[in-house]
């Protein structure tokens, strides 16, 4: 109930003391220079490429297996 009170008694920023506030965060953030942007995309596509390749080859290795397997359960049953 206490807490109740206390956010009815807190006074709202203005429009205006948000901004102000605002643009200070701003001022204290980093942003990366685009030579670190394109590193990072750079990496990001070669582990994309890296990670499509071998769930592909994973993919068509079960695929493999199980083709093997479905031929020789029915070879073994006379299918």
């Amino acid at each position: 109930m206490a807490e109740a009170v206390d956010k009815k008694s807190a006074k709202k920023e203005s429009i205006s003391e948000f901004i102000t506030h605002t643009r200070e965060e701003l001022d204290r953030t980093s942003f990366p220079s685009s030579e670190e942007v394109r590193n990072t995309v750079f990496i990001v596509i070669v582990v994309v490429i890296f990670f499509a390749i071998y769930l592909f080859v994973i993919d068509k290795s079960w695929v493999f297996l199980l083709e093997g397997l479905t031929k020789l359960v029915n070879t073994v049953a006379g299918i």
